[in-house]
This record gives C-alpha cells, sequence and structure tokens, in this order.
C-alpha cells in the first residue's frame, strides 16, 4: 500500500468515526427507522469511501455525505417493499435516567408525526430545521431549486402542524434548539 492510500485510509477512518453516530441519527429522523438508517447511513459512507481519493475540499465532507444520505433514502422510498408499515415487540430506543416522561412522550409524538409527511417533505424538514442548513443548501443536497425546497419546507410544516396541532412544539433536540421555527 502506498504511503497515500494509508494516509487517505487513516483520515477517513477518522472521519467516519466523528460522524457515525451524527449521520446516522439524521438518517433515523428522515425514515424513522433504527435498521433503515443504519443501512443509509452505511451506503452513504460507502459512497464517500469509493469517492474519498476525490475529495479536495475537507470541509465539504459533511455535505457529500448528507446528500449521499438524502439520495440513498428518496431512492429507497420509490421501492414498494421498503413502504410496508413494520411492528416490532420494542421501541428501538430506550429512554435514559436523565429523560422526564413528559419530554420522551413528546418526542416519540413528534417522531411519529414527522415519519407520517411524505418522504421529500420529511427529508427537507430534517435539512432545515435538525441540521440547519440553509434555502440554498437543502436545494444542494436534494438537487432541486429553492423555490422548490421553500414549497417542500411550507407544505411539510403545514402536515406537522395538522397532524400534531398548532400548539405543540418539536422537541429542542429535534431542530437544533430553533425552537418557533417550526
Amino acid at each position: 500500500m502506498r504511503s497515500d492510500e494509508h494516509e487517505d485510509r487513516r483520515q477517513f477512518t477518522e472521519y467516519f468515526a466523528a460522524r457515525r453516530d451524527v449521520v446516522r441519527r439524521t438518517a433515523y429522523l428522515i425514515c424513522g427507522d433504527w435498521h433503515w438508517a443504519d443501512d443509509l447511513t452505511q451506503a452513504a459512507f460507502i459512497r464517500l469511501a469509493a469517492a474519498w481519493h476525490k475529495v479536495r475540499d475537507p470541509q465539504a465532507l459533511d455535505a457529500f455525505v448528507r446528500t449521499c444520505l438524502v439520495r440513498a433514502y428518496l431512492a429507497e422510498t420509490r421501492r414498494v417493499w421498503r413502504r410496508r408499515e413494520r411492528t416490532v415487540a420494542e421501541p428501538p430506543e430506550v429512554a435514559g435516567a436523565d429523560d422526564d416522561a413528559e419530554g420522551v412522550a413528546r418526542r416519540l409524538l413528534f417522531e411519529r408525526a414527522l415519519s407520517q409527511v411524505p418522504p421529500r417533505q420529511r427529508v427537507t424538514l430534517v435539512c432545515r430545521f435538525y441540521q440547519g442548513l440553509d434555502v440554498a443548501e437543502t436545494a444542494a443536497v436534494l438537487g432541486c431549486s429553492q423555490g422548490t425546497v421553500k414549497s417542500q419546507t411550507a407544505r411539510g410544516l403545514e402536515a406537522l402542524r395538522r397532524i400534531l396541532g398548532d400548539s405543540i412544539e418539536p422537541p429542542a433536540e429535534l431542530v437544533g434548539g430553533r425552537k418557533g421555527a417550526w
């Protein structure tokens, strides 16, 4: 192995270790299923690994992975077998000792509501509010116009309000502390 290949591998491993959990959580918010989130996270990092030697700007890595994640998700939503609901014996996420019951209930209610929003609107909302991307950055991730991002955001917010009602605010940890943005 050449030394530059070894260095590329080391850098990729460091990036993966540092960003894996954040990407996985984003994937979960997009798809609403931890197993599917693992698959999407893996697909995004596989794509990054294949393109690692082409990366010229290390600051663009998060944007590249985000784009890979979103595109993998949207491609999967077009597959019929992924659209079926699945039941599980236990919820995949268990509240920690520090979580209060009301906060956990509000987060679960919000995540359930988010899972009922159409896929493109859901991705748009996660990019805009959870990841804090602006309209232009979200448009780049989705490969669409800024006008489409604005309309998908408005429709997604309206869908959430219809499901949750106007009085329910999403949990701060799901919107990067941007309460009131919904």
